[in-house]
C-alpha cells in the first residue's frame, strides 16, 4: 500500500454481508487507516439467508446468525456505529452527515445500503400481523405469530416466499401461497423446475394459488388480520400474512448526493461509484457482468462478499477486475438447489433426472445453443461442474447431458 494514504479514513455506510467481508478485506490487503462502521440496524452483521428458514421459528440465537464475532471489529480497530443511519453526503466537503447528529469526515466511502423490501399494495397491507422478510427485526416481529396450527398467508412464490412457506409448514403452520403469475418461481425458472417446486410444496401440505390478485386484507376490530380477498371473490382465513414481492436498491442516499443512479448505484469493475472517492458494493449496485455481457443487479451473497473483496483491492491500490460469475441457493423441506449464471433469455432447456417422480435433477438452460446457466436440485456434482464450465466460458453436450447413463464430467466441451 502507498506509504501516503496509510491514514486514510475510510467510512462504510451499511451493515449486510459486504461490510463484513469489506471490513475483513480492508485489514487483509493492507488498509491500516481508520475504518468507521455506520449502520442503522442496531446488531452487527448478520447472515441473511436463515431468516426465512431456522431462524424464523426459532431455531438460532441472534449471536449465532453473526458472520464475524463481536470481538473481530475491536481487534480491527474499526469503529462500530450502530442504530445510527447515514442521511447525507457532501461530496465536496467529504463529510457523511448521521442522524444522530454527528457527521463523520472521509477519504474514500463505501456505499453498502443494501435493498429495502417492496410493499404490498392493498387495502389492509397496514394491519397488524402483517410482515415482511428483511431484517433481523423483521423476524423477531414475526415469531410470536409463528405457532403450530396458525394460518399463514404468504404474498409472492418466488424464493423467499416458497422458504418461508416450507419454515412455516415444518412448524406445524397451515400455509397457503399466493402467486399473480401463472406459476410458481417464473421469473426466474423454466416451467420444468416450476412445476417440480409446486409438487413438492403440495405434498409438503402447502396450498399454492397462481394467478391471483388480492383485493383486501381484513381485519378484526382491533386491527389484526382475519383473513385475505382475492379479486376472484375467493377468500382465505388468516392470523397471519407475509409479503414476499420482491426488493428495490436502497440507493436514496447515492441520488440525493448526485451520484449516478440507474437501478441501482452504478459501479465499474473496481466497484467505484461516478465520484472516485466512493464505492458501493452488495444489493444496491449495479454493475456490468463480463460474462453475460450485459448490466446485472444482483441480490446475493456471493456478489455482496465477490464485490466487497474487489472494492478492498481496489481501496488498497491492488485493483481487479470484478468478474464473478452469479450463483445462488435456495433451502426448501429436504430441497438443495443450487444455481449457477443466469438463466433469463434462455430459448431451450434440457433436463437431467426425473424432476416428476423424484427430488433429484438439474436443468441447464441454453441460448443459442450454449450454455448459461444451470439449476441442480440435490445435484451437487452437476452444480460444481457446470459452475466451473460457466466462468470458464465453456459450454455442454445437450444430448449427452439429458443421457443419465454418460458420468456429467463427460458431457462438458472443453
Amino acid at each position: 500500500m502507498d506509504a501516503g494514504i496509510e491514514a486514510e479514513h475510510c467510512v462504510i455506510v451499511g451493515g449486510g454481508h459486504a461490510v463484513a467481508q469489506l471490513t475483513a478485506s480492508l485489514r487483509q490487503e493492507g488498509w491500516s487507516g481508520p475504518i468507521s462502521l455506520v449502520s442503522a440496524e442496531a446488531v452487527l452483521p448478520y447472515h441473511r439467508p436463515p431468516l426465512s428458514k431456522a431462524f424464523l421459528c426459532g431455531a438460532d440465537s441472534d449471536d449465532s446468525l453473526l458472520i464475524r464475532p463481536r470481538d473481530f471489529y475491536e481487534k480491527q480497530s474499526i469503529d462500530v456505529r450502530l442504530g445510527v443511519r447515514a442521511t447525507a453526503i457532501d461530496r465536496g466537503a467529504r463529510r457523511v452527515t448521521l442522524d444522530d447528529g454527528t457527521a463523520l469526515g472521509y477519504d474514500k466511502l463505501v456505499l453498502a445500503t443494501g435493498a429495502q423490501v417492496r410493499r404490498l399494495d392493498a387495502p389492509g397491507a397496514t394491519l397488524a400481523n402483517v410482515f415482511y422478510l428483511r431484517e433481523i427485526a423483521d423476524v423477531h416481529a414475526l415469531r410470536a405469530a409463528v405457532r403450530p396450527g396458525a394460518r399463514a398467508v404468504i404474498v409472492g412464490g418466488g424464493y423467499i416466499g416458497l422458504e418461508t412457506a416450507a419454515s412455516l409448514r415444518k412448524h406445524g403452520l397451515d400455509v397457503s401461497v399466493l402467486e399473480a403469475q401463472s406459476r410458481v418461481l417464473q421469473r426466474v425458472t423454466a416451467p420444468e423446475v416450476s412445476a417440480f417446486y409446486a409438487r413438492v410444496h403440495e405434498e409438503e401440505g402447502v396450498r399454492l394459488l397462481t394467478g391471483v390478485a388480492i383485493e383486501a386484507i381484513e381485519g378484526d376490530d382491533q386491527g389484526r388480520v382475519r383473513g385475505v380477498r382475492l379479486r376472484d371473490g375467493r377468500w382465505l382465513d388468516a392470523d397471519l400474512v407475509i409479503v414476499g414481492v420482491g426488493v428495490l436498491p436502497a440507493a436514496a442516499l447515492a441520488t440525493q448526493s448526485g451520484l449516478k443512479v440507474d437501478n441501482g448505484i452504478v459501479v465499474n469493475e473496481h466497484a467505484r461509484t461516478s465520484d472516485t472517492d466512493i464505492y458501493a458494493i452488495g444489493d444496491c449496485t449495479r454493475h456490468f457482468n463480463p460474462l453475460y455481457a450485459r448490466w446485472l443487479r444482483l441480490e446475493s451473497v456471493q456478489n455482496a462478499n465477490d464485490q466487497a473483496r474487489a472494492a478492498a483491492l481496489a481501496l488498497c491500490g491492488k485493483p481487479e477486475a470484478y468478474r464473478a460469475l452469479p450463483w445462488f441457493w435456495s433451502d426448501q423441506f429436504d430441497l438443495k438447489l443450487q444455481i449457477a449464471g443466469l438463466s433469463e433469455g434462455f430459448d431451450d432447456v434440457v433436463v437431467r433426472g426425473d424432476p416428476r417422480g423424484t427430488r433429484s435433477f438439474a436443468a441447464f438452460y441454453y441460448r443459442e445453443g450454449r450454455l448459461i446457466a444451470v439449476d441442480a436440485v440435490n445435484r451437487p456434482k452437476e452444480f460444481m461442474l457446470g459452475k466451473r464450465a460457466l466462468s470458464a466460458q465453456q459450454s455442454a453436450d445437450p444430448q449427452r447431458i439429458a443421457d443419465e447413463s454418460i458420468d456429467i464430467k463427460d458431457c462438458f466441451v472443453m
